[in-house]
């Protein structure tokens, strides 16, 4: 298994990021930090740059400026082995190109491990994956015919057998009903206890308040909050951001910030 860096370092580093895309500033000068034992949420509206964010702390896109370290060292000099044993991704997107069976997508996590010591937990790490995700029933089926929330929960499987020290999760929790959602955060919280880093990528405001230790807001391509959820998660902050008015209330179970619209009917 790829062990967690002990204490709380820092796990990732984006220092000055921009990133240009036909002449448009899809992201503009992004200092953020993301420390090991964390679960890190970023957030903003539509087009905001958060996918493009979490791509380029992936090392699948590169940054037109500023620099992104793993453990100190930046992207650029990571092996692309040693990078799948170090960080896992789960994007937007669960495609494959051919007719696989959601065992075979599971299975394909532990790739990065083939030829290693690791490869002795193969098994155990896909059972446990399996479990975690609430799949054990799909995997005989075709991953082309699952439903959207099916095919992202096995492709949630597919990232946790893989069994990194950094997890970066694009809109995880999308195309899942109540109750996975709630499962998939659980799930990110339980990885930034065994001291992972993770970071997530959402749009359900309340679930970032609920679940994350710091939420990271993006606006136009540009970082303009970051802190707890309480003290980034202001209704006036909300509605110069998103452009719509909110409110804020403290979850009576957990004290965690819920944002719901306001709405006229």
């Amino acid at each position: 298994m790829s062990a967690p860096r002990p204490g709380g370092g820092i796990a990732q580093q984006a220092s000055g990021v921009g990133f240009r895309a036909g002449g448009l500033a899809i992201l503009s000068d992004v200092t953020l930090d993301v420390r090991y034992g964390q679960v890190v949420a970023l957030v903003g509206p539509n087009g905001a740059g958060k996918s493009t964010l979490l791509g380029v702390l992936a090392g699948d896109v590169s940054p037109s400026t500023g620099s992104v370290l793993l453990d100190g060292r930046p992207l650029g000099e990571w092996p692309p082995r040693e990078l799948a044993r170090a960080r896992s991704v789960l994007l937007q997107a669960n495609q494959v190109a051919f007719s696989f069976t959601a065992q075979q997508v599971i299975d394909m996590g532990r790739a990065p491990w083939i030829g290693s010591p690791q490869a002795e937990e193969d098994e155990r790490a896909i059972r446990e994956a399996t479990e975690a995700a609430d799949v054990g029933h799909l995997t005989k089926r075709g991953f082309p015919h699952l439903s959207g929330g099916e095919k992202a929960r096995v492709s949630l499987a597919r990232v946790l057998a893989q069994e990194t020290r950094v997890v970066l999760l694009d809109e995880p929790t999308a195309a899942l009903d109540l109750r996975h959602q709630e499962a998939v955060l659980q799930i990110a919280r339980r990885l930034a206890a065994e001291g992972k880093a993770v970071i997530v990528v959402l749009h359900d405001l309340s679930l970032a308040g609920a679940y994350a230790d710091e939420i990271a807001i993006l606006a136009r391509g540009s970082l303009v909050a970051r802190g707890a959820p309480s003290e980034v998660l202001t209704e006036e902050r909300i509605a110069e951001v998103y452009g719509t008015p909110v409110r804020v209330t403290e979850d009576p179970d957990t004290g965690r910030p819920v944002v719901t619209p306001r709405r006229s009917l």
